[in-house]
């Protein structure tokens, strides 16, 4: 389970694969100069709810894996994070989509938080 940490204070724990293909995401995002909305379900362990933060070239976002291996990426769940990505509504995790789907997600993944 990795860890993503926004400016330093908020986090939430991310199972690898999806962190993986949330960093693909973000990075590529970042790299456009283009600032965006990043959402997620916080656990019900943590008192559930929602978090949004916003991304925006300098913010201060890690990526901590618990893996030493990087997965294989998933074209097509690259394209449907790239989708909320680019919505109004901004990056949630969408379930990872079989290779041969094309269309993007929309069902949402819960994540747990990290005090």
């Amino acid at each position: 389970m990795g860890k993503f940490i926004y400016e330093g204070g908020v986090k939430t724990e991310i199972e690898d694969r999806a962190l993986t293909h949330l960093q693909l995401v973000i990075t590529a995002k970042l790299r456009r100069g283009e600032p965006f909305p990043f959402s997620w379900k916080e656990d019900a362990s943590v008192g559930g709810g929602r978090t949004t933060v916003w991304i925006q070239p300098g913010s201060s976002l890690v990526f901590k894996y618990f893996g030493s291996r990087q997965p294989s990426i998933n074209r097509a769940w690259i394209e449907a994070l790239a989708f909320t990505a680019n919505a109004p509504s901004g990056l949630y995790l969408a379930p990872e989509p079989n290779e041969s789907v094309e269309a993007p997600g929309t069902a949402e993944v819960s994540v747990t938080s990290v005090p």
